[in-house]
């Protein structure tokens, strides 16, 4: 009997575990939405282990964002390790015409494309809150 209960209480708790995790996703994607309405925004991308949203004005350059998305966040975190840094909270890298914003928040990756005069500050403050 104390087996069964044991397994009831684990996948309880899963159940729990999973419904949070899908709330809060699907509060980022809320949020994604309406950082989207920002003045200077291009568009985002935001991915897990499961799932990945992508959002963006000009859905022929969407090759080229994820490729930046997931090589600002990996060369945030190589570059990290390298100079003992501690741990990125989020990184901006700015070209000729457009800017990134990379950030991880739990187990979700983001990244929002601006346009290089949009603010970035405003959007952080919003992502920040989760």
């Amino acid at each position: 009997m104390t087996r069964k209960k044991k397994s009831i209480q684990e996948v309880a708790v899963l159940t729990e575990t999973a419904t949070a995790e899908a709330r809060s996703v699907g509060d980022l994607r809320t949020s994604l939405e309406e950082i989207k309405a920002y003045n200077g925004v291009i568009g985002y991308i935001l991915r897990n282990s499961t799932s990945a949203a992508i959002d963006l004005k000009d859905p022929t350059k969407l090759i080229d964002y994820a490729i930046l998305s997931s090589s600002a966040l990996d060369l945030g975190k190589e570059l990290s390790e390298l100079f003992n840094l501690g741990e990125v909270k989020d990184i901006i890298v700015e070209g000729k015409n457009v800017k990134v914003l990379s950030l991880t928040i739990g187990e979700n990756k983001i990244s929002v494309f601006l346009e290089k005069k949009a603010d970035c500050e405003s959007v952080l403050r919003r992502l920040r809150s989760f």
